[in-house]
């Protein structure tokens, strides 16, 4: 592959740039229950979950989506350390798909976790795997993962959260803090409610939509008592767009991410979660009643574009996708997602000083290094790069053995922001331009910005087998950040 430079990549972008508008939708609704939910009962999470593609409700309009179980978000699951999941899934879609369950610690083989599998349209499949006793307790994800069409199902509306129950829900502070689920999304609709064709450029930068939704929600109504905590649970299950969170006049006090807890909370003043990122927070009830937006705040995650009078810019992202046109992108303009209002009073209700602890893992037994970039591909175009190749799913990248702990370092030399996604096995991250980071956390997904070195440690344990790990901007993976991985028995 010829890597491209950044004016080459800039270039390209211009080429099929043009200008179309489309309107944000601006409303308030009370936030619903969460989506229907599927609780395991004596030790099995057992349900019927279907893809297919219908008339739904999004945000108080008719839009044609592919949906779980015509539902979106997607039924909520919801497993403890030791519970057997089966789930016997039907592909009603017009195209092959599969289910990733992302963050989970489970087999990436056979039945289980298995991005390999490629169920056709019209099969039923059924997944059945087993929670491992020791499990962290978190919130994780699925959603589908067949390479190539990833993020236009994505896109299109499925994906839900799947919960396993563990220690930090049994800390006092936390029980007693009201519990909500934000699965956030955007989407893209043409005036016929239907999600309308991508155009390139648009797949090239990652494809973002302009109705932004909370549980397929347009800015609902949180609640929280005078002197009460809220536990949000936030999962960004966008195909590419970036949450920069901040709620007014309060921190936020993250307690988890990416599903696993921290040792203690960390005081912040705003949040950012890539795709694929998940978070829980305490917000404090510790203001005058009145009401308070959570924010998206502006976020510039990198690229080419085209502002009036031709100028280039960082991050003009393409909007528009079903015309062919494009547009500067909203990533400056900041968007309300929820509305947090006082409702009631109690007793102050304190913050858990300490939750589960972190462990530090022992120093690395190897090192390895990938460069994430893009390129030109004969026959293909612009494709997105790990080491100089694009994905290959009959080629093995990386091998390694279980029970061995590692340190990967991954530096991004292109022009776009990049979330880093490893399957299977969590990591905590070491350093940033070699910088420590200033907490210990288990991820499963990183940012490594443009021009940043990312350097993360990561223990394989239990599974062997094939996986991924890759771009999780979606269009980026499907164009090619992506590779194998192989984990071995040791000898």
């Amino acid at each position: 592959m010829r890597p491209l430079n950044r004016r080459q990549f800039l270039a390209l972008g211009v080429s099929s740039a043009s200008a179309v508008f489309l309107a944000s939708r601006v409303t308030g609704q009370s936030l619903p229950p969460a989506p229907n939910q599927y609780v395991s009962k004596d030790g099995l999470l057992d349900i019927a979950l279907d893809a297919r593609y219908e008339a739904v409700n999004l945000a108080g309009e008719q839009a044609y989506l592919y949906s779980y179980n015509g539902q979106i978000p997607a039924p909520q699951l919801e497993a403890k350390p030791g519970d057997s999941v089966r789930i016997r899934f039907t592909n009603n879609l017009p195209q092959p798909t599969n289910i990733h369950y992302h963050g989970l610690h489970v087999p990436p083989t056979g039945n289980a976790d298995n991005i390999f599998l490629n169920i056709p349209s019209g099969e039923t499949f059924t997944y059945e795997f087993t929670i491992p006793d020791n499990h962290p307790g978190g919130t994780f994800y699925y959603h589908p993962h067949l390479h190539g069409w990833v993020a236009e199902q994505v896109f299109a509306g499925l994906g839900g959260a799947f919960i396993i129950r563990g220690e930090l829900d049994a800390i006092p502070e936390i029980q007693a803090a009201q519990e909500v689920f934000l699965f956030l999304k955007d989407f893209d609709l043409d005036a016929n409610g239907r999600v309308p064709q991508p155009w390139h450029m648009a797949q090239m930068m990652g494809r973002e939509g302009s109705l932004v939704t909370a549980n397929g929600q347009v800015n609902p109504t949180l609640s929280i008592p005078k002197g009460g905590l809220l536990r949000l649970r936030l999962v960004n299950a966008s195909t590419s767009r970036f949450y920069r969170l901040a709620l007014e006049d309060h921190p936020l006090y993250l307690i988890a991410t990416d599903g696993i807890p921290l040792s203690e909370p960390v005081e912040l003043r705003e949040l950012l979660l890539t795709p694929g990122e998940r978070a829980e927070i305490l917000v404090r009830g510790e203001r005058e009643p009145n009401q308070y937006r959570l924010l998206a705040l502006p976020y510039n995650r990198g690229g080419m574009g085209m502002m009036g009078g031709g100028m280039m810019g960082r991050g003009m992202m393409g909007r528009g996708m079903g015309s062919g046109m494009m547009v500067q992108s909203d990533w400056e303009s900041t968007r309300n997602l929820a509305t947090l209002t006082y409702a009631g009073q109690v007793e102050t209700l304190p913050l858990p000083q300490k939750l589960i602890p972190v462990e530090t893992l022992p120093e690395p037994q190897r090192v390895r290094r990938f460069i994430l970039n893009h390129g030109m591909s004969p026959g293909m175009g612009m494709v997105f790069l790990i080491n100089g190749r694009a994905f290959d799913h009959q080629r093995v990248d990386t091998q390694v053995s279980l029970n061995t702990i590692e340190d990967w370092e991954i530096t991004n030399t292109g022009v776009m922001d990049h979330p880093f996604h490893l399957h299977t096995n969590p990591f905590q991250v070491i350093s940033r331009n070699g910088q420590p980071e200033s907490f210990r956390a288990w991820k499963d997904t990183v940012l490594v910005r443009a021009g940043e070195t990312v350097r993360f440690r990561v223990r394989f344990t239990d599974f062997p087998g094939k996986t991924v790990y890759h771009c999780h901007i979606l269009d980026h993976e499907d164009l090619g950040m992506m590779g194998t991985i192989e984990m071995q028995k040791s000898s």
